[in-house]
């Protein structure tokens, strides 16, 4: 990989896998070309799983947990040390403003050393033996074992934390790691895994590829001899590779939600419309579990609504490594046209247009909110991944649940109310694997449970659940002489 100048810096990334081409890497703020990497090809993939699949296959060659846990603290403790460097390049590569691109490494220091800690929370069981005379003079425990090659296969919207959350599982789990970055952000990965060695973690244990095309990936992801997946990407993309994986292979797929926020009578606007505001248009909407349908009690919807616009108006939007900048673009300038479209096909089908709805150029689009968009409109049944939120009044909040809870889509939803009785109604009822009370949908810690529903995913995220999902629980059973 090597870089533009712009941080008077040139890095490569040594790899053991010979490289087919290369991929040009752009700011998609201005488009300008920030770096150029190293892509492969179906021979290049052949290479790195039979690296991968050669370390597991060599039991001997296994690093103890020890050494796993003090590499991940090494690397720490070395990001800790980055925060700023690897900041600015998250919001050059994937526009995300410097503001919070800071918090997302941030929490990926903090990601590492809760994964260095997890070999120590989590070991093996006894199994009781003596409670039928068949298990008479047996001792019997369950211990763990790294499952095998992990293929990590990420999204654009967090280019370094979601690294984090697929790699650094594997690597505390004892499995050895490919991971395949977003063709669009793939230099916050490679310095990650740069980083890793740095800290002592042998190449072959974490291998990066660029891969030349969607071909290539699939045979990457779906190589019999991966025994776990780790995808975040679109639901057609993920459910198809579901569909190839090997025999026996595990996997855990992160797609897309339509998020809904349930906003009770008499809740104070000034607490809700900020926390609203900030979970709908962070980082431009590009968020699987984005603020996208906001059901308001009809008493206090259009009021919601109008204070919100009000607010997104303020928002600053402009390059993401200035300080003052709010909002960045979005990822390419085809998400512009596809939002504006979106938008306006809303409007023209009967929405009332707040605030927003014009891209400010090929790469930017005003933050914007619709008020009451038909429940047809794309606007309301597909993911927006755009800096758009919708807001809908409702009488009875059965009925709002229900429209929360129409589409195919299920992942994380929020509820504003300050009774209790009306938070326990809607959270039990609600479609959603977490419901936030009293704060917006994209609220997550990283060592909480992370799934998606139905279409909008398979198995659970997080730091130990990703953990215990890439090992293997081997009983041991011992029979006395």
């Amino acid at each position: 990989m090597t870089e533009d100048t712009d941080q008077n810096q040139s890095h490569r990334i040594a790899t053991e896998v010979r490289p087919a081409g290369s991929l040009e890497v752009l700011n998609p703020f201005n488009l300008q070309a920030i770096a150029t990497v190293d892509t492969v090809d179906g021979q290049g993939v052949e290479q790195a799983i039979a690296v991968a699949d050669a370390c597991y296959r060599q039991r001997d060659g296994w690093l103890p947990d020890f050494e796993r846990m003090a590499i991940l603290r090494r690397a720490a403790e070395l990001m800790a040390t980055r925060i700023e460097e690897l900041a600015l390049l998250i919001a050059r590569e994937g526009g995300k403003p410097l503001t919070d691109a800071r918090v997302e490494a941030e929490r990926a220091v903090d990601g590492l050393r809760c994964c260095a800690e997890l070999p120590r929370q989590s070991g093996g069981h006894e199994v009781p033996m003596q409670a039928t005379a068949a298990g008479a003079g047996r001792w019997a425990f369950s211990t763990h074992e790294p499952i095998g090659p992990v293929v990590a296969i990420s999204a654009f919207n967090h280019p370094l934390n979601l690294i984090v959350h697929q790699v650094a599982p594997a690597v505390a789990a004892g499995c050895p790691v490919i991971v395949k970055p977003a063709e669009d952000t793939p230099l916050s990965c490679l310095r990650f895994i740069d980083l890793l060695r740095e800290a002592g973690l042998p190449p072959a244990w974490a291998q990066a590829l660029v891969t030349d095309s969607p071909m290539t990936a699939e045979a990457l992801a779906t190589d019999p001899r991966v025994a776990f997946l780790s995808f975040i990407g679109s639901a057609r993309v993920g459910w198809h590779l579901r569909s190839r994986l090997a025999p026996g292979a595990r996997c855990v797929l992160e797609h897309g939600g339509v998020a809904p926020v349930l906003v009770d009578r008499g809740v104070d606007l000034q607490h809700v419309v900020p926390l609203l505001a900030k979970g709908g248009l962070y980082h431009a909407g590009q968020v699987c579990v984005s603020v996208q349908r906001v059901y308001v009690h009809q008493n206090q919807a259009l009021r919601l609504a109008q204070a919100l616009a009000e607010t997104a108006a303020e928002m600053r939007v402009d390059d993401p490594t200035l300080a003052e900048t709010a909002i960045g673009p979005l990822i390419r300038p085809a998400e512009v046209e596809r939002v504006d479209q979106w938008v306006r096909e809303a409007i023209g089908q009967g929405a009332t247009l707040l605030c927003g709805g014009e891209p400010l150029s090929r790469t930017c689009y005003a933050p914007t909110v619709l008020f009451d968009p038909p429940v047809t409109a794309k606007v309301s049944t597909q993911e927006l991944f755009g800096p758009v939120i919708c807001v809908y009044p409702y009488v009875e909040v059965d009925a709002a649940i229900e429209a929360a809870n129409a589409l195919p889509f299920a992942f994380q939803a929020s509820v504003f109310t300050r009774e209790l009785a009306y938070a326990r109604h809607a959270a039990s009822r609600l479609a959603a694997s977490a419901v936030m009370i009293n704060d917006h949908t994209a609220f997550r810690t990283d060592w909480m449970p992370f799934a998606g529903l139905r279409q909008s995913g398979l198995g659970t995220g997080g730091m130990p659940y990703s953990f215990e999902e890439m090992r293997i629980e081997k009983l041991v059973v011992w029979r006395a002489d």
